[in-house]
């Protein structure tokens, strides 16, 4: 398969979720809590944001099971990864599939500020500060030290009961 054929699930994922955005956008905010009031750029940077790990958990997933495409030059971005991560291949391009997808629910979940939306959210920040505390006590202080604060920082912000109450 060639280097495009092998894209076209992250595009498509991609284009879907570009397109669910503008859908909700469009929409006259129903189901939403009057209560919490509008959406605000934060909220919206959210779920996004949840599309786009969503996105880079695929292509990654892709550069794992189909090896020796143009895609696998990406890896060149965070090599030590790669050579971490290409021993596995398929089991870790599996899973990297898989969260892809949970990440792809919770932006729908999120934006459709639905409660099991908020619920993974947290779940996968959550998942996300314990690898930083892992990482830092592995010696990786630096990178394991600054997601601990951005991962926090995020995990405080989806804990607080305004940000709770928004979800159905």
């Amino acid at each position: 398969m060639n280097a495009i054929g092998d894209l076209s699930p992250t595009i498509r994922l991609l284009a879907a979720a570009l397109a669910y955005i503008q859908k909700m956008r469009d929409n006259d905010r129903s189901g939403l809590n009057p209560a919490v009031g509008s959406k605000t750029a934060g909220f919206t940077a959210l779920g996004i944001f949840f599309f786009f790990g969503a996105v880079m958990a695929s292509l990654a997933a892709t550069t794992l099971l189909w090896r020796g495409t143009a895609l696998d030059r990406i890896w060149d971005l965070n090599p030590m990864a790669y050579k971490q991560l290409a021993p596995l291949g398929r089991t870790v391009g599996i899973l990297f599939l898989l969260l892809g997808a949970a990440l792809a629910a919770t932006g729908i979940g999120w934006f459709r500020r639905r409660l099991w939306g908020w619920r993974l959210a947290v779940v996968i920040i959550a998942t996300q500060v314990l690898g930083d505390v892992i990482n830092c006590i592995r010696g990786d202080f630096l990178r394991g030290g600054t997601g601990v604060i951005i991962a926090g920082a995020l995990l405080l912000t989806l804990l607080q009961s305004k940000v709770r109450a928004a979800f159905a």
